[in-house]
Order: structure tokens, then sequence, then C-alpha cells
């Protein structure tokens, strides 16, 4: 698990459509992607904040790539039927060769409760269901069928799932940082992506994780430590700011001040943000997840050559082609 690998996050919400990039785009960026060099590309998932349908972009861009991994960061699976959402992601794990990794969450308090009452899933108990329907889905993709009983999900008959391509099914990983979902990472999860703005939360929890792990019967090094870091590249400060305000202000329609509270939002020179995700793989973290803060297609484009160019100096980068 000492092998660092570095993944980019696709320009997939409708802030960035409407700005001018398209759907069909999205895959050239994948390709591109790859061809980069980066290890893994990723998309988000949201009912609130419209984006295209990860599992549809990343089946499409499966049959486009060869080596790059592809990921989910993060899924929220109370947003489908359960059962349903296993023989899609099995179907899709098959289709991409085992290239696939779930990141899946349980939604944000304060934001994704309207979300959960268009499902049909009560927001109270969105971690038992999240809980419930991953020990369904590996289940399904192990090749039992038999009838299931979870806390909340209850499935007298259920049919047989398409087998995925590996064995088991995709890893799944965990998003979040609070207590309880840092317990239920180490107990169940095969990874852990979190996004917080403290190196020494990132380092905390990894360790809580471990206990949690050890606690469980586990390898303490069974499950993955990711971080989804979002960056902006400028060596002017002022500018780089502006940047990451911008994109705080069109993507959540909240000030900066308030997103970077929650998550970790990174600008400088190309040596600045080297040297802070370098405190946080220092830390344990060893997948990068990097969302380029960029609406505008032109800018996106430019920010993420700027991006591309820190991989060579950033540790230990492993790429598509070194999977």
């Amino acid at each position: 698990m000492n092998e660092i690998r570095y993944g980019l996050l696709l320009p997939s919400g409708q802030a960035q459509l409407t700005a001018g990039a398209s759907a069909r785009g999205l895959i050239d960026r994948v390709v591109d992607a790859e061809r980069r060099g980066f290890a893994s590309a990723w998309v988000g998932d949201s009912l609130l904040r419209s984006r295209v349908e990860p599992l549809t972009l990343l089946a499409a861009a499966a049959a486009a790539t060869e080596r790059i991994t592809l990921g989910t960061a993060v899924l929220i699976p109370a947003y489908r039927n359960p059962v349903q959402a296993a023989l899609t992601i099995a179907s899709l794990d098959a289709l991409s060769e085992g290239r696939l990794i779930l990141g899946v969450g349980g939604g944000f308090p304060g934001i994704s409760e309207p979300e959960f009452e268009l499902s049909g899933v009560r927001f109270k108990t969105r971690f038992s269901h999240l809980d419930d329907t991953v020990r369904l889905w590996r289940r399904l993709w192990s090749g039992n069928s038999e009838p299931f009983e979870g806390a909340v999900l209850r499935y007298n008959w259920l049919p047989e799932s398409p087998r995925p391509h590996r064995v088991g099914g995709p890893p799944i990983w965990l998003g979040g940082i609070t207590p309880a979902a840092l317990r239920r990472t180490g107990r169940l999860y095969d990874g852990w992506l979190p996004y917080p703005p403290e190196v020494d939360d990132f380092r905390d929890g990894l360790a809580t994780i471990r206990e949690h792990a050890a606690t469980a019967g586990r390898d303490e090094n069974s499950v993955t430590p990711a971080l989804f870091a979002t960056v902006y590249v400028d060596d002017d400060p002022e500018r780089g700011r502006a940047g990451l305000r911008d994109y705080a202000e069109t993507n959540y329609a909240l000030p900066l001040e308030t997103v970077e509270r929650i998550q970790v939002l990174i600008t400088g020179s190309p040596e600045s943000v080297a040297a802070q995700l370098r405190s946080y793989i220092d830390a344990g973290a060893r997948h990068i997840l990097l969302r380029i803060a960029a609406i505008d297609p032109a800018l996106y484009a430019t920010q993420l050559d700027h991006v591309t160019a820190l991989l060579p100096h950033l540790p230990a980068a492993a790429t598509a082609s070194s999977r």
C-alpha cells in the first residue's frame, strides 16, 4: 500500500455543462486523463446539483479506455433501487474488466434531505440503509441470491446478479470523517475517501479506522486511505484565492469561507500545492483524487495542464499504465 496513486475528478456537473462542456466531451476527458498518466478518473453523484449520471458515464468511459481505474466520488446508493443498482454495478465492473472503485456516501446533513425524500429513503436511517445496501451488493456479487434481512432492507426473493469481473465485486470506499463513519469504515469498507481541511484530522482518522479494523479481525492495512482534494494552481495568492472562491460560489452557492471549513481546498504555486498534498501523503494518504476548481472549460483545460505538470514532482506517482 506504499504506492501512491493520483486520480482526476471529471467536470460532470450541470455548472460545467452550462458553461460549455458536453456530456460526450467527458469521455474525451477520461481518455485524455489516461494519456496524461492519471491512475484513475472519478465522477460525482447528486440529485440536487444535476450532473451526468455517474454509472452511465463510467460505462461509456470503460469502453473508451484500457488501463485507467474508474470510480465514483461518491455514489449515494439511497438514490437507486438497491437490487437494480447491484446488477448495474456488476455489469459495469465486467465492462471495465475490474477497473471499478465504488466510493459511496450517506449524504450531507442540511443539504441532502430533499434528495432522500425524493428517493423514498428516510434520512434518519441513511447509514443503516447504506450499510445494508453494501452487504446486499456483496452477497449478490458473490452469487448468493437467498432472502436478505438487514436493519432496514428486507427481501424475500432476489434475482441472480451478473458476475462482476472481480470476485466479490469492486472495492467499496466510504466517504466521511465522523466517529461513526470511521468506525464503519474500519469494520466494513475497503477504502476511505474523506476531504478534511486539516492534515491532523486525516492522520487521526486513519489511526482510528485501523484500530476499528483490527478490532473487527481485519488487517489494519486492509482499508485504502484516499483523499479528495480540490486544487487551483496559481503563483499569485490573490488570483488563486479568487479561483477557489468562484468555484465554491458557482458549484455550491456557498461562500468560500463556509466550504473551506468542510473540505480541503488547496491553492498556490506548483511547489506550494505539491507541498500541501505531500503533507497528506505523509499522514498516510495513498490515493489522491484531485478536483480542479474551475467551471469554465478553457480555464479547466489550463488548470489541468498545471495539475498534470505536478505529477512527476509528487511522491511515487503510480499511473494508469502501472496498474
